[in-house]
């Protein structure tokens, strides 16, 4: 089986799609509007949805390091109250955030490009990233630069900071995409079901195939996640 078709990049949201059924090249607008779905944002025709992960970016000489694609897996409730003030400092003009799980948020913004080259944050840990940004992007970046000070001044950052972890110093702005046109496993197969995940991409190609969302507490998305909630979750959905 090949999930990811000639041509795609090897990611989780070409993959996933194609696991469950939705060939990517026909299917795929790019990462953050399905994630979008998952978090119950409907996007207008005109809005393109961007995946905006937490990280942290460390200043080493004259070079910009991806020190951490996930601020050091930030909890979900430490992340929420910085999307709440940078909602507050950043949230307009045509721009609006909404907190995720964990390091994984989203910004829809009527304002941004589809067609801009954006990077996988978690393809660069440890690199210099300074250098991409630059070119026809220019907003998006100077979005993520309008990000640092918000971050930096950020009460929990200061408390992070102060119990040893990593502080989330930037968001990263990449995945984008407008609303895919997917019909549901109903309408093509006469299929109904649940999808039982704590990552929003998931959740949200599920959403689209017509799939019932289920939320299990404790779930993460990460090695600490609840199996044993799962397991009994997906076993009470097939009853």
């Amino acid at each position: 089986a090949r999930t990811i078709p000639p041509g795609k990049d090897p990611g989780s949201d070409i993959a996933n799609l194609a696991i469950m059924g939705y060939d990517p090249v026909r299917y795929h607008t790019g990462r953050a509007p399905l994630e979008a779905a998952a978090l119950g944002v409907d996007l207008a025709a005109a809005e393109v949805a961007f995946r905006c992960n937490l990280v942290t970016l460390r200043h080493e000489d004259s070079q910009l390091i991806m020190e951490d694609y996930a601020a050091g897996h930030i909890t979900s409730d430490e992340a929420g109250e910085l999307i709440a003030v940078l909602e507050s400092a950043l949230g307009q003009d045509g721009r609006r955030f909404y907190p995720g799980v964990s390091y994984r948020h989203l910004l829809v913004w009527t304002e941004g490009d589809a067609a801009w080259r954006t990077y996988p944050p978690h393809d660069w840990t440890g690199k210099e990233v300074g250098h991409l940004m630059t070119g026809e992007a220019r907003p998006l970046w100077d979005l993520i630069r309008a990000s640092w000070p918000v971050l930096q001044d950020a009460a929990v950052n200061r408390r992070r900071l102060a119990d040893g972890k990593k502080p989330a110093t930037s968001i990263w702005l990449w995945g984008q995409g407008r609303s895919p046109q997917m019909p549901t496993l109903k309408e093509r197969f006469g299929l109904t079901g649940a999808v039982i995940s704590a990552v929003d991409l998931i959740r949200g190609i599920g959403k689209y195939a017509g799939l019932t969302p289920i939320i299990v507490p404790g779930a993460t998305g990460f090695l600490d996640t609840n199996y044993t909630g799962k397991v009994a979750a997906a076993l009470d959905a097939l009853r």
